[in-house]
């Protein structure tokens, strides 16, 4: 929650948004402090898109109210647009011209900002300076368009999927770079697929779904919020002794229990318990155990438990 006395970054208060009969952004409320990285994190389809841009005054809401830093795009327009910095799911850059050719022309939009040469050496760009857009690799464009949402020196940053399609070197390169921002004391809104981002950068987390928020709270409060510890995936059974998984159950601690192409992911409170308890009931089956992981419950656990789909399904 926000300091009394103290105006959140962004407010969102009854957001609703519908395209022709689907229902994208279906009464949201939202807050986010200043200096806070926050992230919005739910399925395909489930309004994150279409909250962010109502937010970054790209899509007009068909009700409810936006504030961001304290204005409102109806009346502020002009000084928002000088006062945030947005790096969208794709950006379109011009690619004929050079990497500082395109943050120049991003800097000749503000009133105040950093120059260029700064830029481009936040994002680790100086040896591509005098490289047209054209030639860079998916990683480097990534960190271009991250200059370019830079370079007013925002006091919001509205990032969109910013490391989809990364290969992991690229992805840890713009984790840093977010991370620098944060310690900047910039307020980050961030929506993202991968759950070990959400987890390494987002102070708080909002888990969307059918254009509402069904979680909100630190990555660590979601995680205990499910009430489990650990997942334990394997794979057992073979066609003379199928394994009955509806048995499973009878397990104590088991939360959940889901199969996917083989391979069964149970939640369950205490592993300890759970795993001999798992395979005294495959040894009384004869299902042989075939391949057998275990690992702290996460930020996709809760993902998986809250909107009934696992991240592979995305």
């Amino acid at each position: 929650m926000v300091e009394a006395g103290l105006k959140p970054a962004l407010r969102v208060q009854n957001l609703r948004k519908a395209y022709k009969d689907v229902v994208a952004v279906d009464g949201l409320d939202l807050e986010v402090p200043a200096g806070e990285c926050f992230g919005l994190l739910g399925p395909n389809g489930a309004g994150k898109t279409t909250t962010i841009e109502i937010c970054e005054g790209l899509t007009a809401a068909d009700s409810g109210e936006v504030e961001v830093l304290g204005l409102s795009w109806r009346s502020d327009g002009a000084e928002l647009r000088q006062r945030l910095g947005i790096q969208l799911q794709e950006t379109q850059l011009s690619e004929k011209l050079t990497v500082h050719e395109t943050i120049r022309l991003f800097r000749s939009f503000f009133r105040q900002g950093a120059s260029p040469a700064e830029v481009i050496g936040l994002v680790q760009l100086e040896e591509k300076r005098n490289s047209r857009v054209g030639a860079l690799s998916g990683g480097q464009k990534q960190r271009l368009a991250l200059a370019c949402a830079l370079v007013g020196k925002p006091d919001l940053l509205f990032l969109d999927e910013p490391t989809t399609g990364l290969d992991p070197q690229a992805r840890r390169q713009l984790w840093e770079l977010i991370e620098e921002m944060k310690k900047a004391g910039t307020t980050i809104v961030l929506t993202t697929h991968y759950m070990d981002e959400a987890e390494r950068l987002c102070d708080r987390v909002a888990i969307m779904d059918h254009g509402k928020i069904i979680a909100l709270g630190t990555p660590r409060e979601l995680v205990a919020s499910i009430g489990i510890e650990h997942v334990v995936e394997f794979a057992a059974g073979s066609q003379a002794h199928p394994l009955e998984a509806a048995r499973l159950h009878d397990i104590e601690g088991v939360r959940d229990i889901r199969a996917d192409n083989g391979t069964v992911r149970m939640q369950v409170s205490e592993l300890h318990r759970a795993v001999p308890a798992l395979l005294d009931e495959l040894g009384r089956q004869g299902a042989p155990l075939t391949e057998l992981r275990t690992h702290s419950a996460s930020l996709e656990d809760v993902f998986v438990a809250l909107t009934g789909r696992h991240l592979r399904d995305e």
